[in-house]
């Protein structure tokens, strides 16, 4: 079975083939990375503007770079929230149009759930590796969001916590600012960690409840650090190299801690059989190997490999996709119109 997926969430226009809701056989994906690093962040209406332009060449490429025409795909898989409002309903309404005209089941997909399914593909020709064991325990982590779920079964979600505030990847961003880093902020932490001291300074972790995460005091201990520092540097002076490197680090472990931590407690406290990473935070080298150090270690932890599947990528979506159709097939089979929502909660099915 041949799924396209359609992602426009919020910054990167993306569509992709999959076989049997596993083997990647194109994903391609616009990335707007260069048109907002110029105001340090997505502005929603070019993120929109720029998704509108792009889409049908994307389209083009996809189905070409597959080899294989509108008539072979046997269902279309389209992200519907949560996100910005006005990039969604560029990939909506694409998604509805080509359903419709020639005749496919639509699925809407939650992009979270997406995410969290990217840990399924592989690109064809490389070795399917063995799919997730469940009762499974994901920790999603990126610009927009933060959550962490028990995953019983396909379909099937126990809601654990989320981030009260700012989400990690947000708060990446942000503190890469106040550093005079680049957009995006999370791979320039880390490059600028790899000569930093982690234990150079003590930042705040948000122990809140139980799962929940909170970063906001974090970020604003951060800018407090950076104030002074400046405060005590002759006017125009710049920020000394080592002085970012030592907070790169310091923050880097701090957020890493909190969120490999109650990772590793979920795991243990509902018995999970293994443990997942996703989302565009799960590319971080420091949390990958935090989150081993405290897991025990015959279970296994799974992230993407490829680190275009942490980030937001159409390939995911039509995974998530191919799941939700197989498991209630004529749920999906009469045309009906997605309506985008910005807030969408990961729900069961």
């Amino acid at each position: 079975m041949l799924t396209l997926g359609i992602e426009t969430s919020c910054d990167e226009t993306s569509i992709a083939i999959v076989k049997d809701g596993r083997e990647i056989l194109t994903n391609i994906i616009h990335s707007q990375i260069d048109l907002h690093r110029k105001t340090g962040g997505v502005v929603p209406e070019v993120a929109a503007r720029e998704h509108v332009l792009k889409i049908l060449p994307v389209l083009g490429e996809a189905l070409s770079q597959a080899g294989v025409t509108m008539e072979q795909i046997d269902m279309i898989a389209v992200t519907y929230g949560p996100g910005l409002l006005t990039s969604l309903l560029t990939g909506i309404n694409t998604a509805m149009t080509l359903a419709l005209v020639h005749n496919k089941p639509l699925v809407p997909v939650n992009h979270i759930e997406g995410h969290m399914y990217a840990n399924w593909l592989y690109t064809k020709g490389e070795e399917a590796p063995e799919p997730p064991t469940f009762p499974l325990v994901v920790l999603t982590a990126s610009g927009g969001h933060n959550e962490l779920i028990l995953w019983h079964e396909h379909g099937r979600y126990t809601f654990l916590g989320a981030t009260l505030d700012d989400a990690a990847g947000e708060a990446f961003d942000k503190v890469a600012r106040l550093l005079g880093l680049p957009y995006p902020g999370g791979p320039q932490i880390q490059k600028a960690a790899e000569k930093g001291d982690p234990k150079k300074y003590a930042l705040p972790r948000a122990w809140v409840s139980e799962w929940d995460f909170s970063f906001s005091g974090l970020k604003t201990a951060v800018r407090r650090l950076v104030t002074e520092y400046r405060e005590s540097l002759p006017e125009g002076e710049p920020l000394d190299e080592q002085f970012i490197a030592d907070v790169a680090a310091s923050f880097q472990e701090a957020v890493c801690e909190v969120l490999a931590t109650k990772l590793a407690r979920a795991v243990e406290q509902f018995g999970a059989k293994e443990a997942q990473l996703a989302g565009g935070v799960s590319a971080n080298a420091r949390l990958r190997a935090y989150a081993r150090e405290l897991l025990p270690p015959q279970l296994p932890l799974r992230f993407c490999t490829n680190l275009r599947l942490c980030t937001d990528n159409a390939a995911m979506i039509a995974c998530a996709g191919f799941h939700k159709y197989t498991k209630t097939p004529d749920q999906y089979k009469k045309w009906a119109p997605i309506i985008g929502n910005p807030s969408l909660e990961i729900t069961s099915w």
